[in-house]
Parts: structure tokens; C-alpha cells; sequence
């Protein structure tokens, strides 16, 4: 039979090792070993733990995932039966401890380090910090978070994002069956107030009047380079300093290298017909095949401002133009079924730690370039 091995299992490294037939080895980042079989119960996915290696040796290990395989298959409720014990799953307190014991170590900053724990130990360990991580509910969050919401709402968020790392963690671990989903708990909880230094955002609903208003313009460097930051949810100076070199417009990609970007890393933009549609008007009547996109002559930037002032013009005083990743970001997250991870991806986002980053090993571009499409069919009212 082929697998995992006597000394593979005796000298695995942190994480998970597959074995076969749903049977992995689970090894944590302290060392502790123990076996998890992976398997689908009523049509819904199931890590089902079998007990640590110190007690069961990989044969037996085998012998009895191979018996609940067979339980699962004649619809017996294995869960109930073979975890009636809350000591292999954790409290949501200590997983949360040894989440941060793991994650800390990428962080320079201690006192980011400090606050991290702090915070959920002030807020959140009193109100549901001894139930077992596999229990907790968005309802127990949107609880908990009630009291601080409107209060310290910059914490607020911090602590429900920092959260979600313990349940992906926990997840990742086998202790919860499912990622975690946390999305919900702001639908339950009233509007933060918008705070000073914060760009300020246009609602998603009213963005399509503003394309509209924008479509109606004359074709200007200024409100082309608008309406292309608004279809591809950028930055405008990734806009006002993009070259026709970045772009491949056979493959519907624009390639923003490194030096470009905030977190200096090289993003790939997937263009929708819209975007396109801009490109090929800003090719036509371009004065340099290596110059500036959105420039009057191919060499000098737009400044800063530019985009702003046919804002202004349009009687939009307050609206920012970054604000409008802001209106993209709500929009994915109330129209769409669209995870996280992809809009975050969409919007270039530096992955907040070393949990949350083993899931984004993928560029999704794919999946970004359906999102794009979606958001610039709404933006076009189609």
C-alpha cells in the first residue's frame, strides 16, 4: 500500500501529510502528531480526528479510518459517535494562543505582536473564549463585537479580521470542519460612521450614474484615465504611470511590475471589454508606442489632481477617486458570492500574515478576470 511511512510519520515536519483514501497526518507547529481523515458527510466535508499518533500507530491508524469509511457509507452518524470528546478540539482561547505562538514570528513589530493577543483577550475571550473553536458562531461574534462596534470601530474591525485568522488557523489544523465565515457579522451590526482619513467613497449603487455622466464627457486624457482606474479597481497612479509596453491587449492583461505597485510586487490586471474599449481609443491617437497611456504627449504625466477635478467638475466635492476600491470592495462583497481572498487579490492587498498567505499561492486570475467582467457590467448598468 502506498503512503506515508513508519519514519515519515516519526520525522514530518508541520502540516498536514497525506497518507491515502482521506487518511493525513496532522503535525503542528509544536510538535504534536495526530491523525485526521477527511471525508464527506450528508454531502458536506468532514476532517474527523482519530486520536494521536502516540496512541494509534499508522497501521492502526489505517485499520480504523478504514472502518469509519465504512460506517460513513452505510450513513451511521460518525461524528457523534467518534468525537464525543470536546479535549481534541480546542477552546477558541487557546486555539487563538497558539495561532498567535505560530504567526508571530513574521512580524518585526512586537507591539503589533502584543496588541494582536490583547485585543481579543479584552474583547473577545470573555464572551465566548472557553467554548470549543468548532462551536463558534457569527452570531457569537456579532455578540461580542456589538459593545465596540460604533465605539472603537477601527479595533472593531481589526478584532473580527483578526478572528477569521483563527478560524482559517483552526481550520488548517483540523479542529473546524469548515473555513471559516465571517461575512455575515457586519450585515448584523449598524454602518460605522466614516472616519477622517479615510478616502472617502462613493456608494457602489451610485457609480454607474457616475459612468454614465462620465461617458458623456469629452474623450480627455483626465476621464478616460477615470474611467479606466474605476473598471479595473486600481490606484490612480498605477493609472496616470501606465506605458503601452505593460500591456498585452491580445490577452486581455495588463502587467504592473514591481516597482509600480505600493507593496512592490508584480500584479497582473485582467482587462474586461470596457477597459479594452478604452486602450484601443488611447492607442489610436497615442504619440509614442512606448510612452504614457493617459498623457497628451506620450512623456508627461497626468498629475494627481487631474482625475479629481473632473470629479469636481461633475459636482462629486467630496468623492475620492481612491475611495472607488472602496465602492469595488463593497460591492464584490454585497453582489457577489466572490471570497475574500480573490477581491483582495483584485485590489493587489498585502496579505495581512503567514495563515492567511498559505492560501494564496495563486495569482486566481481566472476568477478575477469573471470579477472584473461582473463589475464592469454593473458599471455599464448591462
Amino acid at each position: 500500500m502506498s503512503g506515508l511511512t513508519a519514519l515519515e510519520v516519526k520525522n514530518a515536519k508541520p502540516g498536514r501529510h497525506a497518507d491515502g483514501h482521506g487518511l493525513y497526518l496532522l503535525v503542528r507547529p509544536s510538535g504534536s502528531r495526530s491523525w485526521v481523515l477527511r471525508t464527506q458527510v450528508d454531502g458536506r466535508r468532514q476532517d474527523l480526528g482519530l486520536g494521536p499518533v502516540s496512541q494509534l500507530s499508522l497501521a492502526q491508524a489505517r485499520a480504523k479510518a478504514s472502518e469509519l469509511r465504512n460506517k460513513v457509507k452505510a450513513g451511521e452518524n460518525v461524528r457523534a459517535k467518534e468525537e464525543p470528546s470536546s479535549a481534541r478540539v480546542p477552546t477558541f482561547e487557546r486555539a487563538a494562543r497558539d495561532c498567535h505562538a505560530a504567526i508571530k514570528g513574521g512580524w518585526a513589530n512586537k507591539r503589533h505582536s502584543d496588541s494582536w493577543l490583547s485585543s481579543l483577550e479584552n474583547h473577545i475571550f470573555p464572551a465566548f473564549g472557553k467554548r470549543p473553536v468548532d462551536q463558534v458562531t457569527s452570531v457569537m461574534v456579532r455578540d461580542a463585537l456589538s459593545p465596540i462596534w460604533l465605539s472603537i470601530p477601527e479595533t472593531a474591525r481589526r478584532i473580527l479580521q483578526r478572528i477569521g485568522t483563527v478560524l482559517d488557523y483552526s481550520h488548517i489544523e483540523g479542529w473546524c470542519p469548515h473555513e471559516a465565515a465571517l461575512r455575515s457579522v457586519t450585515k448584523g451590526l449598524p454602518r460605522q460612521p466614516t472616519e477622517e482619513g479615510h478616502f472617502a467613497a462613493m456608494p457602489y449603487a451610485e457609480v454607474p450614474a457616475l459612468v454614465r455622466c462620465l461617458n458623456d464627457l469629452p474623450e480627455t486624457a483626465g476621464r478616460d484615465a477615470l474611467l479606466f482606474t474605476l473598471f479595473n479597481a486600481v490606484r490612480s497612479g498605477e493609472t496616470r504611470l501606465a506605458v503601452w509596453p505593460e500591456f498585452d491587449l491580445t490577452a486581455r492583461i495588463w502587467s504592473i511590475p514591481a516597482a509600480r505597485m505600493k507593496m512592490k510586487k508584480p500584479h497582473v490586471v485582467p482587462l474586461s471589454s470596457a477597459a479594452l474599449a478604452i486602450l484601443e481609443r488611447r492607442w489610436r491617437i497615442r504619440t509614442d508606442d512606448e510612452g504614457l497611456v493617459f498623457s497628451t504627449d506620450g512623456k508627461r504625466p497626468l498629475s494627481d489632481m487631474t482625475m479629481t477635478k473632473v470629479l469636481r467638475d461633475l459636482r462629486h466635492a467630496k468623492v475620492t477617486v481612491h475611495g472607488f476600491r472602496s465602492s469595488f470592495t463593497d460591492w464584490a462583497a454585497e453582489k457577489t458570492r466572490t471570497p475574500k481572498e480573490i477581491v483582495d487579490k483584485a485590489l493587489a492587498h498585502k496579505v495581512v500574515d503567514r495563515v492567511e498567505a498559505a492560501y494564496r499561492r495563486t495569482d486566481f486570475l481566472e476568477r478575477r478576470r469573471r470579477l472584473m467582467v461582473a463589475w464592469s457590467k454593473f458599471l455599464a448598468e448591462i
